[in-house]
């Protein structure tokens, strides 16, 4: 698995779209081949997002749908590029 953090700020009118449009933000997200897992995280004006794919391959893919969607969907929102990281899984812990 490999998995893909994005740390946006400054970004509440992003996180009030995105709440208000969960099922496409999760349509589109969940067509990505090799996907597993996606979580938005608000803290005040910031978000941070994990994305979890099978490959490094999907994780890519959603930096890129990532990217587009708020362009398509936000296009009088400037949002400045998120600090990306990402890396392989080697722990996984679920309940």
């Amino acid at each position: 698995m490999h998995a893909v953090v994005r740390r946006y700020t400054g970004v509440s009118a992003l996180i009030d779209e995105m709440n208000r449009r969960q099922g496409e933000v999760s349509e589109v997200l969940s067509s990505i081949e090799g996907f597993t897992a996606y979580y938005a995280v608000r803290d005040g004006d910031a978000l941070t997002t994990f994305t979890v794919c099978e490959d490094e391959a999907g994780t890519d893919e959603s930096n890129a749908v990532a990217a587009e969607w708020v362009r398509d969907n936000l296009p009088t929102l400037t949002v400045s590029a998120p600090q990306v990281s990402g890396g392989d899984v080697f722990l996984s812990v679920t309940g």
